[in-house]
């Protein structure tokens, strides 16, 4: 067994919330169903090119609906897992070095992998599991990069990857992703930009000097919609602004097909430049 984890990150700083992270994480057993099943979906639907948040317009909405619904289709049934992280500009972290801030993005990001899926709860056999992880291409120099993908590869060696039975072959199976490649990683785009959309309400924006949205604007709210409507399919009162609960135990944190982290500095203090989206 081998899990492959397609990884990726959006919006740092938005109005409201930023550094936006999300998985999808599909089991070896399923993987070719559910990549050769996008593949042909897309197909049939025309879209031939890479398709991704930012070129969501009118004229594809509904191409991109019935994509998302047939992805859906995959996470309701837990073929597919997503999770998706955030933090709240609300809240500054504070006792930081000058290191970590310069490494932020990478420590959130080294957060997001080792927590988000609740990895350590996924394997309760005596069989080992390895890991094969796609990251969307990585923004910073070749050597942070690589120092990275070394953080993330020494996690088999930790207490709770090893009591997991959860190992790398091989340090290669660390990779970053050309998108475009990938139609899983696309469908992750989509979703993870869906969130950051409504969350920082770019539903709301209006063109300079317009008094209504741009059609552009329009479609996209109608796609978030559609999504979420899908999500709370699986849980009736989804709240993508909070961490989703543990429902029945800690092994949640695995078995949950669809979660959201809003992750909070263990020291942290009030942002006083935030600005409420409930103050007019």
């Amino acid at each position: 067994m081998q899990y492959i984890i397609y990884c990726d990150e959006s919006e740092k700083t938005g109005k409201f919330y930023g550094n936006f992270y999300g998985g999808a994480l599909v089991r070896s057993t399923e993987f070719h169903i559910v990549k050769n099943t996008l593949e042909d979906k897309k197909v049939s639907l025309n879209l031939l090119g890479e398709v991704k948040w930012q070129k969501v317009t009118p004229n594809y909405l509904e191409k991109y609906v019935e994509l998302m619904d047939c992805f859906f289709d995959f996470i309701q049934n837990d073929l597919v897992k997503i999770r998706i992280m955030f933090t709240h500009n609300r809240y500054l972290a504070t006792n930081l070095s000058k290191e970590q801030r310069d490494k932020e993005y990478f420590l959130l990001y080294y957060q997001f992998f080792k927590h988000a899926f609740g990895l350590k709860y996924s394997n309760n056999t005596s069989n080992l599991i390895s890991l094969y992880i796609f990251f969307d291409q990585l923004p910073d120099t070749k050597h942070k990069n690589k120092e990275f993908i070394d953080y993330i590869h020494s996690l088999q060696y930790g207490e709770e990857f090893r009591e997991a039975k959860l190992v790398f072959k091989s340090k290669e199976d660390i990779a970053e992703a050309v998108s475009h490649k990938h139609v899983i990683l696309q469908c992750l785009d989509i979703v993870l930009g869906a969130m950051e959309f409504r969350l920082n309400e770019k539903h709301k924006v209006k063109p300079e000097g317009q008094r209504v949205r741009g059609k552009r604007t329009i479609a996209k709210e109608k796609l978030y919609k559609h999504i979420n409507a899908r999500i709370r399919d699986i849980y009736p009162n989804f709240n993508i602004g909070e961490t989703t609960g543990k429902g029945e135990g800690i092994s949640s944190y695995w078995d949950h097909p669809y979660r959201h982290w809003k992750f909070q500095p263990s020291t942290r203090k009030l942002n006083t430049d935030y600005v409420s989206k409930y103050k007019k």
